[in-house]
């Protein structure tokens, strides 16, 4: 995933590469390389083709080399949402999509929401399931192969959810088909042959909806929908692939029946209570959870698509998933960053960062989530989350400095994905 194709000239206008030069040096007022230590000011990085190869606060700059002054700018790695929904128009409630979308509609919409999401400063993300299913793979591929912009994707290919699950969109007359989708699976038998559709189809990992959920009908979102073992099959079947797998889970449960079958990730996480922090702790980071705070704010504003039954499940667990965030902060656990965009509107994911400095995190805390502890969490580390020589040069700058105001995040003017720069405004 992280080889660079080849790419089409007609890709090439869709983004700023540099002219004749292969070495690219950036200058700004601070930088914060992901690791959580000292602001190093100023700041000069060096970029070569695709890679960082020199980071200081006074680099020397080659002959021919294009220099970039980013004036009073703070640099950062390029940020890592771990939960993003791409494909899809976002104005459409996704239990509506097999009736009122196509597959084709979908990743069309999807190009344009990766581009979006790419500008505001996220140069990876893991895709966690599409309505339609593999539409994120065809996603992924196209980003890979230069035919649209967008950040580095890993994505699920298909929900593995329960009849009746979080993740059953078939929310119409039991008389209609839809042919195209089998996403739903009963038992640890099924359960193995989804995982085994989806690894066979493109994807990265799996996902699987172990609870209720919050923009679902049906079980509540505290409640454990898949059983123990159906959860285990997910998660073996994906280690036979080498593959990780992820839960959505909202329970107390369900939270710690995942945890216990070995996922990765916990996603939302909130009813996190302190049995399941013991648990998290005892695995030591090989299961991490990744809280989604900005959905409250997002489901309720006037112009969401979310049916008002689902707005009430939202404002019921509002305060329960703030109560989890913090609980995890005084455990001291490491926390993931994710946002559920489309939840939230494509580009708005920064907006995360703001809700957990309001729950008690720090700033550089939050920042660290979303760049050195995401890359860890992918398993990418060696390539991504830290601003070091020989890393991808996935960057980016906002203006002053997030460390005292941490919407500055939310502001992204200069955008580098693997040495090609995709967004440079003119002032900032």
């Amino acid at each position: 995933m992280l080889s660079s194709a080849p790419r089409p000239a007609a890709a090439q206008s869709a983004a700023q590469t540099p002219a004749a030069s292969t070495v690219i040096v950036l200058r700004a007022s601070r930088l914060i390389d992901g690791t959580g230590g000292a602001v190093l000011s100023p700041a000069m990085v060096r970029i070569e083709r695709e890679r960082i190869t020199a980071v200081g606060t006074s680099l020397p700059v080659p002959s021919g080399a294009q220099l970039i002054d980013l004036g009073n700018a703070t640099l950062l790695p390029g940020l890592i949402d771990l939960h993003t929904h791409l494909t899809g128009d976002e104005r459409v409630h996704w239990e509506d999509g097999l009736l009122k979308t196509t597959p084709a509609y979908d990743a069309l919409w999807g190009a344009r929401n990766a581009r979006i999401t790419l500008l505001a400063g996220f140069t990876t993300c893991r895709d966690m399931g599409p309505t339609w299913p593999f539409v994120d793979v065809a996603l992924r591929n196209a980003i890979d192969e230069g035919l649209v912009v967008g950040p580095r994707l890993l994505v699920a290919g298909n929900y593995v959810s329960s009849t009746g699950g979080a993740g059953d969109a078939r929310q119409f007359s039991p008389y209609v088909e839809v042919p195209m989708v089998r996403n739903l699976a009963d038992g640890p038998d099924e359960v193995t042959k989804a995982v085994r559709t989806n690894l066979k189809q493109g994807a990265n990992h799996i996902k699987i909806l172990a609870t209720g959920a919050v923009l679902s009908k049906g079980i509540s979102p505290g409640a454990q929908q898949y059983s123990d073992a159906e959860i285990q099959a997910a998660v073996t079947e994906a280690r036979r692939w080498g593959r990780p797998a992820a839960a959505h889970a909202h329970g107390a449960d369900g939270i710690k029946a995942a945890i216990r079958a070995g996922v990765r990730t916990v996603d939302h996480g909130s009813y996190l209570d302190d049995e399941a922090i013991a648990l998290l702790k005892a695995t030591n980071r090989a299961t991490f959870y990744v809280p989604t705070l900005y959905t409250s704010a997002a489901i309720d504003r006037p112009d969401s698509p979310v049916p008002e039954s689902e707005r009430v499940r939202s404002r019921q667990v509002s305060a329960i998933k703030d109560a989890g965030f913090r609980r995890a902060l005084a455990a001291g656990i490491p926390i993931g960053f994710g946002t559920d965009a489309m939840v939230i509107p494509h580009g708005q994911n920064a907006r995360e960062f703001g809700e957990r400095v309001r729950l008690g995190e720090s700033p550089m805390a939050a920042i660290v989530s979303a760049t050195a502890l995401n890359a860890e969490i992918l398993g990418l580390q060696d390539q991504l989350g830290t601003l070091r020589p020989g890393k991808l040069a996935d960057l980016i700058a906002v203006p002053g400095d997030p460390l005292a105001d941490i919407t500055a995040l939310e502001r992204v003017r200069f955008v580098m994905k693997g040495g090609v720069i995709h967004r440079h405004d003119a002032s900032h």
